[in-house]
């Protein structure tokens, strides 16, 4: 039973962590469309009403960069609170440059256990999640609204203003918050708000991390 229980936990986790490492671009989930300043050991705390994860506090953070084929990648770290699954933390390596921009390595922790997750799984729909892009600033199914100033629980930001071009979404962006640049968005059915500026990150991922065979695990049957 306890594979079993623990399968369930890491499916809601993975459920909830992709959208964010997608930049909530595949699905239902708040849209994190922003500008990419990724500085090591600072992040961003937010809270959640909507969408997909319902109301969550959750961090994000830059905790370390990597070499990957020759190019920096930066490992995002994510912190989510969920009732269905409980606290969990995802730690996804991405690489912006170069001509295959994405996601290369994905690792998640429930329970005090981590797993890195192979990009092909079907979990994972069978490809990495890909970024729709690293600076909303050149995405042109959105309208630049211009500056304004916001306020948040975590202070009063001089943002930019940016809309999707069909309404679905407004995003407030100040490039020095790391790493999205996001400080609010809001769409149809959810709001997330900068709740703290985190300046001191390091990962919670710090045991050994095992390799994740969902087939292995889904073949399991409680005792």
């Amino acid at each position: 039973m306890r594979v079993v229980i623990k399968f369930a936990a890491l499916a809601v986790a993975l459920a909830l962590a992709v959208p964010v490492c997608a930049q909530f671009g595949m699905g239902r989930g708040p849209n994190m469309r922003g500008v990419f300043h990724p500085v090591v050991g600072e992040g961003a705390a937010y809270q959640v009403q909507g969408g997909r994860g319902g109301g969550n506090d959750m961090e994000i953070a830059v905790v370390g960069k990597e070499a990957y084929q020759g190019q920096t990648g930066y490992w995002i770290e994510m912190t989510f609170g969920d009732p269905r699954g409980g606290t969990g933390v995802s730690k996804s390596l991405y690489v912006m440059e170069g001509p295959n921009p994405g996601v290369k390595r994905m690792i998640m922790m429930m329970n005090g256990e981590a797993y890195e997750f192979p990009m092909n799984s079907p979990m994972m729909g069978g490809r990495a999640p890909q970024p729709q892009s690293s600076d909303v600033r050149n995405d042109k199914t959105v309208v630049d609204v211009g500056k304004e100033s916001i306020t948040v629980p975590a202070g009063t930001f001089s943002c930019e203003h940016y809309r999707a071009n069909d309404g679905s979404y407004d995003v407030w962006v100040a490039e020095k918050i790391s790493p999205w640049g996001l400080v609010k968005s809001t769409g149809k059915d959810y709001s997330m708000v900068l709740t703290r500026v985190i300046t001191d990150a390091k990962t919670k991922i710090t045991g050994p991390v095992k390799p994740f065979d969902p087939s292995a695990m889904m073949g399991q049957r409680p005792n």
